[in-house]
């Protein structure tokens, strides 16, 4: 989180708001107010006990920054930054301020902004700004050196459970599955952490594990994409595929532009024989990036089954000529080659489509499907 502010067991607020009745412009206890409402989640009161300390004398550094994360705990963004980039112009540049600022821009969607404030010396000195920056660096792609810069802070911040959910995350999609286990195993409690567990009992093939990891995932972090998306690979291992379709694709709209989660929701539609929708969701992939071949494969598959040969072909071309181990687009050279008649040839090519590992922990469309006659589901 952005704040520290100090949770205590017992409630402190109605304590403090009782002696704020006897003395109300204690300037001291109107500080003690603020803290508590924070950290009570009473968020009205405590914008209230600010502008009544406003009212008294203009409030100090710290008064200004609780302010600033008041905004912050309710989505006034702009607000907060505004606070946080004053109390910088005002000579109050430390690296507590300057955190705040980077999770404003963080939560708010401004990530390139946000890593930019996380320089080496907050990193080394903050956990929370080492997790953020390593969360960061891998949502903006680059994958070795946040693991470079990942191994390095947990060293300063030996099995810091923020920073050890965020390696998790990350292992995973570098393929460094040992990593992610134990990284995981340091950080179960938190939800990312939790999902990664998720995604590990997918690739042992545990999907009722899976399904449990990540429900409590969402119950903790409602709009966690990754979490969404394994549930909806695990309720499609079950047999599930109304609900696998609707699972994925709301994780698909969380990620926005992530293309696997695109073509995952579409083979999720693709297996109910939802045609319609599978080739919207197809075609959204395609939007984003027209040069990733799954996208050219998945649209082929569709056309075939829809009666498009010709449509079917040139996309199948395109896929396998923009990766040959495409698996979508070998599944549609199967399908174009049986009814071609050329059975022998299309069975050989399914067998090697089945076979093919469609995500960082080896699992394959053949082992997603046990449970299903038909279909195809998976992330790139």
């Amino acid at each position: 989180m952005a704040d520290n502010i100090r949770q205590d067991g017992e409630a402190r607020l109605p304590k403090l708001l009782g002696w704020l009745e006897h003395d109300p412009e204690n300037l001291a206890l109107l500080s003690d107010g603020i803290e508590a409402a924070i950290s009570e989640n009473e968020l009205e009161t405590a914008a209230q006990l600010v502008t009544r300390y406003s009212d008294i004398e203009t409030p100090p550094p710290a008064i200004q920054n609780l302010s600033g994360i008041i905004a912050l705990r309710q989505n006034n963004f702009d607000k907060a930054a505004e606070i946080f980039q004053q109390l910088r112009q005002d000579g109050h540049d430390n690296t507590g301020t300057r955190f705040n600022l980077a999770w404003t821009y963080a939560v708010s969607g401004k990530d390139s902004d946000a890593l930019e404030m996380i320089d080496g010396q907050m990193a080394e000195e903050l956990p929370q700004a080492a997790a953020l920056k390593i969360q960061l660096m891998h949502a903006a792609g680059q994958f070795d050196e946040a693991m470079e810069e990942a191994k390095t802070l947990a060293a300063i911040h030996t099995d810091d459970p923020a920073l050890m959910a965020a390696m998790s995350v990350l292992a995973l999609d570098v393929e460094d599955i040992d990593l992610a286990r134990a990284c995981a195993g340091k950080a179960a409690a938190l939800p990312d952490a939790v999902t990664t567990l998720g995604t590990l009992a997918l690739a042992d093939s545990d999907p009722n594990a899976a399904l449990t990891h990540f429900n409590d995932a969402l119950d903790q972090k409602p709009e966690n994409p990754r979490a969404w998306l394994g549930r909806g690979m695990a309720e499609l291992a079950l047999g599930n595929n109304s609900q696998a379709a609707s699972d994925i694709d709301k994780g698909a709209e969380i990620f926005g532009d992530h293309l696997g989660s695109w073509i995952a929701a579409g083979w999720a539609y693709f297996v109910q024989g939802d045609y319609k929708t599978s080739r919207q969701r197809f075609e959204t992939a395609l939007d984003i990036d027209a040069t990733f071949a799954e996208s050219h494969g998945s649209m082929a598959v569709i056309n075939i089954v829809e009666g498009n040969m010709e449509e079917a072909g040139r996309f199948c071309e395109t896929a396998l000529r923009l990766d040959r181990q495409c698996f979508s687009g070998a599944l549609a050279k199967s399908l174009l080659e049986r009814s071609q008649g050329n059975t022998e040839a299309a069975d050989r090519i399914v067998k090697i489509a089945m076979e093919t590992p469609i995500d960082a922990s080896g699992r394959t469309i053949g082992q997603a499907l046990a449970n299903m006659n038909t279909g195809i589901a998976g992330k790139a």
